[in-house]
């Protein structure tokens, strides 16, 4: 990993030099436009809708347009002037318990390093922050961007995460909210109990993107001059007729499905799998063969006369 900023915690009087590191990345699979004949890449230039001339990267400035179509053009002095601090301090602004802050304020994650001899004072405040179950709020500069972010302990590193502003946060304003849905209570408990079925602990590791895989194998094949396969497409159930029916099915459905991983991962789980669908097939055939057995038109038994 690269550092893509420095600068230093600011706690109290204490001050703590560290770097700043991207703690996350996209693993998206990266297109370009390209022409469809001969796969050209497309190339764009920057030209102005006045005069239809090309404008060099230098002369391009900051515009914003106002409601009338008019539009204000600010300058690299405009931004100056504003008060945005340059001194790369992380200012911690108070501690709070962690369930008190929504997720959904949460836009992206750091690792925080420490630089220099910066190492004790950044335990020291890991290890208080750690103990006290809090996590710090601060407020820090970015990419000519001032941020709200939370400041937290991931596999003794510090976690910087920035966070959106309350007026970036768009109310969830849907017609269903003010309608009086009736909700009878055995579907109630119903859902509940599916709720309880599926409870597990979450493992990430379990989950994978399968699409990117499949385009992955798109791409893979294409490249090798093979024919592209598309995969078959998983039958999509339609609405519930019965709520109830739909929950109850859906438990039981849930409850085969954790008997069968819990049968699985036991020791010998899967060879007793095994043995057991094959002895099930195996009576299913033989319960199958003594149908077409009794099924069978019988000869008949003729006597000779002498």
């Amino acid at each position: 990993m690269r550092s893509i900023w420095k600068g230093a915690i600011s706690f109290g009087l204490v001050t703590i030099p560290v770097k700043l590191y991207s703690a996350t990345e996209q693993k998206d699979v990266a297109f370009h436009q390209v022409h469809r004949e001969d796969g050209g890449r497309i190339k764009y230039k920057r030209v102005c809708s006045v005069d239809g001339e090309e404008v060099p990267y230098s002369d391009i400035a900051k515009g914003y347009e106002l409601a009338t179509g008019e539009m204000v053009v600010l300058t690299d002095e405009d931004f100056a002037d504003l008060p945005l601090t340059t001194s790369r301090r992380i200012d911690v602004l108070q501690f709070t318990p962690a369930e008190q802050i929504d997720p959904i304020y949460f836009a992206k994650s750091y690792f925080l390093e420490p630089d220099g001899q910066g190492a004790k004072p950044y335990v020291l405040l890991r290890d208080a922050l750690e103990r006290s179950g809090q996590v710090a709020v601060v407020k820090v500069a970015l990419r000519q961007r001032e941020s709200l972010a939370a400041l937290r302990v991931r596999d003794g590193v510090f976690v910087l995460e920035t966070m959106l502003w309350p007026d970036e946060i768009r109310e969830a304003d849907f017609g269903f909210l003010e309608e009086d849905v009736d909700v009878r209570p055995q579907e109630l408990k119903m859902a509940e109990s599916l709720i309880e079925t599926m409870v597990a602990d979450f493992d990430p590791t379990e989950y994978k993107d399968a699409y990117r895989e499949a385009l992955q194998e798109v791409i893979e094949a294409k490249v090798a001059g093979k024919e592209v396969v598309a995969p078959e497409a998983p039958a999509e159930a339609g609405p519930a007729v019965d709520l109830m029916a739909a929950l109850r099915a859906s438990v039981e459905a849930a409850k085969r499905e954790r008997q069968g991983v819990a049968a699985a991962k036991s020791p010998g789980g899967a060879a007793k799998a095994k043995a057991a669908a094959s002895g099930a097939a195996a009576k299913k055939a033989a319960s199958n063969g003594a149908d077409e057995e009794e099924k069978a038109p019988k000869k008949r038994k003729t006597r000779r006369s002498a």
